[in-house]
């Protein structure tokens, strides 16, 4: 199982699942990702978190522990 903190920068991927519940779930889902999407990972911060991503034409930075919810294709 490959989760969105296993991408790499410059790497385009496609959301398979989201893992988690109740309001984790609920907040990554109100951010755009949602099961089909494809993300673009734009940068990881030196120290590795937060991540920066391109997601439906806009960006957004995620923690390495939400990115670990959604798993990716």
């Amino acid at each position: 199982m490959k989760t969105l903190k296993d991408a790499k920068v410059g790497e385009t991927v496609t959301v398979d699942k989201l893992h988690g519940a109740g309001p984790v779930k609920r907040r990554i889902m109100d951010m755009g990702i949602t099961k089909g999407v494809e993300i673009h990972v734009r940068k990881v911060a030196p120290l590795g978190d937060p991540m920066e991503l391109n997601v439906r034409g806009y960006e957004l930075s995620v923690r390495k522990a939400d990115a670990e919810m959604i798993e990716v294709v």
